[in-house]
C-alpha cells in the first residue's frame, strides 16, 4: 500500500488529468442533492438529471415531498430504476427531515445516515458538495481505482474511506473522491485504458499487467512402448 505522501502525490497527478472533477448531479441546495443522490443508486447521473427538474418543481422542499404518496412519486422516477424502493426512501427521508430537523438537511454524518435511504456514500456526497463539511464518498469507481493503484487494500467501502481519509488532509477529501470517480469513468474502467493514465508508472495493477508471463511448461510425457502384436 502506498504511503500517505505517495497517495497525495498520486492524487495530485490525477487531479491534473481531471481538472473538471466534480459531482455531475445537478442541484441548487442540499435537499436537491440529497434527493438526486438517492435516485442515482443503480442509475446514471445523466438519467437522474433528466428526471429531477420536474420533480423539484413539484416537490421543491422536504415538506412538499413528505406529503407525497408512492403512487404519485413512482411514475415520476420510474426511469431511474428501482423506483418503488426509491419512492419509499425519498418519502421516508423527507418525513424524517420534517419531524426531526425542521425540514432542513443536517450537516452531520450520523444524522444523515439515520435518514431512510441514506448511506455513508450519499451522506458524504451531500456533506462535501452542498454543506461544506469534509466528506469522502466511496463508490464502485473509488473502490476500483484506489485498490488498483495501491492507495488502499480493502473491498469494504468504509475501510477504504478510513484509509484514504487518514492519508489526506480534510480539505482534499471531497476533491479526491470526485477525481477518482471521474478517473474510473473515463480511464480506469473495468477494462482499463492504462496508456491514458497519468499514474500508470506507479500503478500496482498496471505494473502487474505489464509483467511478462512465463511460458507454461508442458509436463513431460513418457515415451510409449510399442505394443506387441
Amino acid at each position: 500500500m502506498k504511503t500517505a505522501r505517495e497517495t497525495r502525490e498520486i492524487l495530485e497527478k490525477l487531479e491534473g488529468q481531471h481538472p473538471d472533477a466534480d459531482t455531475e448531479l445537478h442541484y441548487r441546495n442540499a435537499y436537491e442533492l440529497l434527493v438526486a443522490t438517492i435516485l442515482s443508486a443503480q442509475s446514471t447521473d445523466q438519467r437522474v438529471n433528466l428526471v429531477t427538474p420536474a420533480l423539484f418543481r413539484k416537490y421543491p422542499d422536504a415538506r412538499a415531498l413528505s406529503r407525497a404518496t408512492t403512487s404519485e412519486l413512482e411514475p415520476q422516477i420510474h426511469s431511474t430504476g428501482f423506483f418503488r424502493a426509491k419512492s419509499r426512501s425519498l418519502i421516508g427521508m423527507a418525513q424524517a427531515l420534517v419531524a426531526e430537523h425542521d425540514g432542513q438537511v443536517p450537516p452531520n454524518l450520523d444524522a444523515l445516515v439515520a435518514l431512510p435511504g441514506v448511506g455513508r456514500k450519499t451522506a458524504n456526497v451531500v456533506l462535501g458538495h452542498a454543506l461544506g463539511v469534509p466528506g469522502l464518498p466511496v463508490d464502485r469507481h473509488v473502490l476500483r481505482v484506489a485498490n488498483r493503484i495501491g492507495l488502499v487494500e480493502s473491498d469494504d467501502p468504509e475501510t477504504v474511506e478510513e484509509q484514504l481519509c487518514a492519508a489526506l488532509p480534510k480539505s482534499q477529501w471531497t476533491r479526491a473522491s470526485d477525481t477518482m470517480i471521474l478517473h474510473g469513468r473515463r480511464v480506469c474502467r473495468p477494462t482499463p485504458r492504462c496508456p491514458e493514465c497519468a499514474v500508470e508508472d506507479v500503478c500496482v495493477f498496471a505494473r502487474a499487467a505489464a509483467r511478462p508471463r512465463e511460458p507454461r511448461k508442458r509436463p513431460k510425457t513418457k515415451a510409449r512402448r510399442p505394443r506387441r502384436r
